[in-house]
């Protein structure tokens, strides 16, 4: 006979049930989570620094208009060796002159050498680019800043023992029955994150950049990325390297002309879609501020409790709960 523990497993899932008394859903406004992100004071944003952003322009459209993505690199503790290649790569230009070799419906765009796989005609990479273990996909948990993440993790410990003691189902086995990937789910510094109480790790959810690679153990030098355009795939969650996320202009990219080919690589040179330049922001005089909602903010709360527990002129049955990557972290274009 199994036992389970009522009222603890919620206390883990931040953004997996976010119940809200009945009571309090009558008496609270008629917002929308995008009305609470607009009414956020300004002390909720955080600016992401220009060094930390990567501009790539491709090639402009059949009309002639310029298509700008911006991608914002991951911050500590994570992939900073990967993050640390594509700073070079980007400063001796490497990626100029590339190409979307790949966009696959509902998976991924990617970008890369299109000779990178044929011997003498590969493009040569710079010196100094590191090599990375497999076992730096995920950090250490106790690096975890996040309040809110760090008392789901302390209470996943916590749970987890008082599991083992009165359940022959592993704790694993029952405390994942909301998020099917990961014990525990949350942000850390604005990015969304998942755990097992010992290590912490980025999630791949839409607009997640991450790491193209071989076969294991090779785990991918930064040369050669891809973009999330369709469901979050999780699977690949401590798989690859995640090394950030598309911030503006991710409809130039989901919008792309799918490939025929196996895993929708193209077939033809002609079909991809040439990289002009990639440059990091402060090297890009005309590049706009931008910030993100702080994930520790009581905005961003709020906004995350309305996404779980929607009531308002349209919506009629709060769902609840609402998965990780159902929550974007809001960011926003600041002026000149």
């Amino acid at each position: 006979m199994h036992k389970f523990l009522p009222g603890l497993v919620p206390v883990l899932l931040g953004t997996s049930a976010i119940p809200v008394p009945a009571a309090a859903q009558e008496q609270a406004p008629l917002q929308t989570p995008d009305q609470i992100v607009a009414a956020a004071p300004a002390a909720d944003w955080v600016r992401i620094a220009p060094s930390d952003l990567m501009v790539m322009n491709l090639a402009p459209d059949a009309k002639g208009s310029p298509r700008r993505v911006v991608i914002q690199l991951i911050s500590k503790p994570f992939s900073q060796g990967w993050t640390g290649n594509i700073r070079k790569l980007a400063a001796a230009r490497w990626f100029d002159g590339i190409a979307v070799v790949r966009v696959q419906d509902n998976y991924v765009v990617q970008w890369g050498d299109p000779d990178g796989e044929v011997p003498g005609k590969a493009k040569p990479l710079p010196d100094g680019l590191r090599t990375m273990s497999g076992l730096e996909y995920t950090a250490d948990a106790a690096s975890a800043t996040d309040p809110a993440l760090r008392r789901k993790i302390a209470a996943l410990e916590k749970v987890a023992g008082m599991m083992s003691k009165v359940s022959d189902m592993a704790p694993a086995e029952v405390l994942r029955s909301r998020d099917p990937y990961a014990l525990v789910t949350g942000f850390e510094a604005g990015w969304p994150v998942a755990s097992d109480s010992a290590r912490i790790w980025p999630a791949h959810c839409y607009g997640t950049v991450g790491v193209g690679r071989n076969l294991s153990p090779d785990t991918g030098t930064g040369a050669e990325l891809y973009a999330v355009i369709g469901q979050a795939p999780r699977q690949l969650d401590r798989n690859i390297a995640v090394v950030g996320r598309v911030i503006a202009g991710m409809e130039y990219l989901s919008s792309l002309p799918r490939g025929t080919g196996e895993m929708g690589f193209y077939k033809t040179p002609e079909e991809r879609t040439p990289i002009v330049s990639v440059r990091m922001g402060n090297d890009v005089p005309d590049l706009p501020g931008y910030a993100y909602l702080s994930t520790a903010s009581k905005s961003f709360r709020a906004y995350m409790e309305k996404r779980a527990n929607r009531k308002d002129d349209f919506y009629i049955q709060p769902a609840g709960g609402v998965s990780l990557c159902n929550v974007p972290v809001p960011v926003r274009a600041l002026p000149l």
